[in-house]
């Protein structure tokens, strides 16, 4: 059985492989009171937005310049002539911070966000409701997300003023003021409509305020239950895969027979136990240290690069395909002998600075079987983020550090541990195979990005097919590396893990013909790179093309999923739209995006969402991490960074920021002929029910406006 719990165990990389961070869509919750309960007739009143944020998360103020890049808050007021505003809105005390990917100093709340804009009151009964803009950023993902949501100040009390005189203007809020005017001090000029709202956000994106009270409690309905449902647990996932990863690097041949001697070490020495305490502490704090290093030498700028450019991605591949055949037993990968001696040689001098530098030593000995476990863990976490990389290494080391640290408190416990043997190269020869088929993915991304149609979705598949097949020989002990023991007869843990590696390889045959293959949704090239696909249907019984006869840009390049039609440029979308009028649905997607794929497999190809997007709206995929590069007239610099956008990729990327205030994918926006939101966008969201009523929401908004 313990052979079973180790075989188990060595599965733990393949899920840690394939850890991304979702997208999370936290939504900060408002209250929205008076500074005072009663005013008389024709004073003033503090209105107060309390925003209580999400932990890890911040929200970008209203006070900083609005040129600059993030989203400000902003809240738009329904003009009526029972208030008018009096001066800007005033956030309180929010913290300050230089953001490099900007290039300048914003200013943020955390935690608690309160905002203070006044009104003279007009009428007894006072109406002052709205609408609200707003980013929310993560500190543990890098990923910025919009918000909005109605709002509605009721409970003050009005009593008549002595002498007030009759006010008929109104006034609409300016609470951060637009790009390119003054700061507003005065109320706005009189109003000619009750029914008109003045937006007032800092960038180009309209107000979503003709949107229906029903799309309105649909919008808020999903956010609230994407905010539910996402809770930050990525983080918490990670750091458990990294845990997980620890031990399964426990059981490598590298480290194992290393803990009986390093224990016995520590039993025989004058306080012992303590040291042992400091050696665990050792451990974890080298391997911290390697995720600090890596949190502060990537920056958000780097996480494009990192996860889109062929140079990273090619060189990852061959880091993977390389300890993937030193696990195999191709060759041994060791450090320079002399660097891990000169370690040694510190270890040997006794006290507490020779404990750390026999834990730095074990680090370097063990390199060999933990850098492949390590490198993932550092992979999967780059990207720009501080908190993530340090906690995978400091979930992994704690896993590493446990045994040494335990084993040395209670001696006893040696006896129970298995002894050194073959089943330590079994369990190295199932992560070469593991580390073989997960170098594939590298290589997709950049084959994608750059369009060499050198992996298909067939020809990865088959890759794939055959290196689990060969996985679950090898279990069966039908084919041996060069340090295997021989096997007499195969034991039930590895008979069950051999069924369950050929039956993934059996689920995974029917898509080389064109099967959807759900589960590995985000992982496969995408389905349009088939070149033989069952599913599509045949030419002659095909419904004729609605766009055959329109020029649309780069569709040579990229295709929809599921046989949707659909635009590749945003302009053409637009006016198309304007031609057959209907809205437009925005796909900000990317090559190397996983969620992204994950959505279209399982919430686009939902029959209701399905007919929505084919019937109800004009389709526009906008790669942000595509590298083609456009001919030199159509370059331009961007007012966000002020770089020049050469490529297809990164003028969609600009856009994204720059119109629609975000950069995360998947993004998806619902525009009318003009570019302009209907509601709220969504991100990844699993339910296509709730995507359906986003889709239901926004051509309803578009029918009223």
């Amino acid at each position: 059985m313990k052979r079973g719990i180790i075989f188990i165990l060595s599965i733990c990389l393949f899920v840690t492989g394939f850890v991304q961070a979702q997208v999370q869509k936290p939504k900060a919750r408002w209250t929205y009171t008076f500074s005072k309960p009663e005013v008389k007739k024709g004073e003033t009143v503090d209105l107060v937005f309390t925003a209580t944020i999400d932990k890890d998360w911040y929200m970008y103020s209203s006070d900083f310049d609005p040129d600059l890049g993030p989203m400000l808050t902003t809240f738009t007021f329904e003009k009526n002539n029972t208030f008018e505003t009096v001066g800007k809105l005033k956030p309180q005390n929010p913290k300050t911070k230089f953001e490099e990917v900007w290039q300048g100093n914003v200013r943020y709340f955390e935690g608690k966000g309160v905002f203070k804009q006044t009104v003279k009151i007009l009428a007894d009964n006072p109406v002052i409701k709205g609408t609200s803009e707003y980013q929310t950023c993560s500190h543990v993902s890098g990923l910025c997300i919009p918000g909005g949501e109605d709002f509605e100040f009721k409970g003050l009390k009005v009593a008549a003023a002595a002498n007030a005189s009759e006010h008929h203007t109104v006034g609409a809020t300016t609470p951060a003021d637009k790009p390119g005017t003054a700061p507003t001090t005065e109320p706005a000029a009189p109003a000619t409509s009750n029914d008109t709202a003045i937006a007032v956000s800092a960038g180009d994106i309209p107000s979503a305020t003709d949107t229906s009270a029903a799309a309105a409690t649909t919008i808020e309905a999903t956010q609230k239950a994407t905010s539910e449902s996402a809770g930050g647990g990525s983080l918490l996932g990670f750091a458990l895969a990294a845990f997980l990863s620890g031990l399964v690097a426990l059981l490598t041949p590298c480290v194992f027979p290393i803990i009986p001697m390093t224990v016995s070490f520590f039993t025989n020495q004058e306080k012992g136990k303590f040291k042992a305490f400091v050696y665990g502490i050792s451990i974890i704090l080298i391997y911290t240290l390697i995720g600090t290093v890596v949190s502060r030498l990537n920056g958000p700028a780097f996480a494009n690069f990192l996860s889109t450019h062929w140079l990273p991605n090619l060189l990852f591949f061959a880091i993977f395909i390389t300890f993937g055949l030193s696990f195999l037993g191709l060759f041994e990968i060791v450090l320079p002998s002399g660097f891990v001696n000169k370690m040694d040689q510190k270890a040997d001098q006794g006290g507490y600075a020779g404990v750390f530098f026999m834990a730095f030593t074990l680090v370097l000995v063990s390199f060999s079987c933990t850098g492949p476990i390590v490198g993932s863990l550092l992979v999967a976490s780059a990207g720009g983020e501080v908190v993530k990389p340090i906690v995978g290494m400091a979930a992994f080391s704690a896993a590493f550090a446990i045994p040494f640290t335990s084993f040395a408190l209670f001696p006893q416990w040696l006896k129970s541990l298995p002894k050194s043997g073959g089943w330590l190269n079994t369990v190295k020869v199932v992560l070469g195979f593991l580390e073989l088929a997960l170098a594939l993915k590298f290589f997709s991304i950049a084959d994608q990005v750059y369009h060499w149609h050198l992996l298909d979705r067939e020809i990865y598949l088959a890759f794939w097919i055959v290196i689990f097949a060969l996985l679950g020989f090898y279990l069966l002990g039908k084919i041996r590396t060069p340090h295997d023991s021989p096997i007499e007869k195969v034991s039930v843990p590895r008979l069950l893990l051999s069924i369950i590696t050929f039956t993934f390889v059996v689920y995974m045959l029917p898509g080389m013909w064109g099967a959807p293959l759900k589960a590995l949704a985000g992982y496969l090239p995408p389905q349009s790179t088939l070149d033989f696909d069952l599913n599509k249907r045949s030419a002659a019984a095909a419904t004729p093309s609605a766009l055959s006869g329109e020029a649309r840009k780069y569709s040579e390049l990229f295709h929809l999923p599921h046989e949707l039609e659909g635009f590749f440029d945003y302009q053409e979308a637009l006016a198309y739209a304007k031609k057959v009028n209907k809205p437009v649905f925005i796909d900000f997607t990317g090559h190397g995006c996983v969620n992204c794929r994950e959505m279209e497999a399982r919430v686009w190809v939902d029959p209701a969402v399905l007919q929505r997007l084919n019937n109800d709206y004009v389709i526009v995929a906008l790669y942000v991490d595509d590298k083609t590069e456009l001919p030199e007239a159509q370059w331009y610099t961007s007012k966000y960074d002020n770089k020049v956008k050469k490529t297809i990729g990164a003028q969609n990327a600009d856009l994204q920021i720059v119109k629609y205030n975000n950069n995360a994918q998947p993004h998806y926006c619902l525009v009318d002929h003009e570019g302009n939101l209907l509601v709220q966008p969504k991100n990844y969201d699993l339910d296509p029910a709730k995507f359906a009523s986003f889709l239901d929401s926004g051509k309803a908004a578009f029918l009223k406006k």
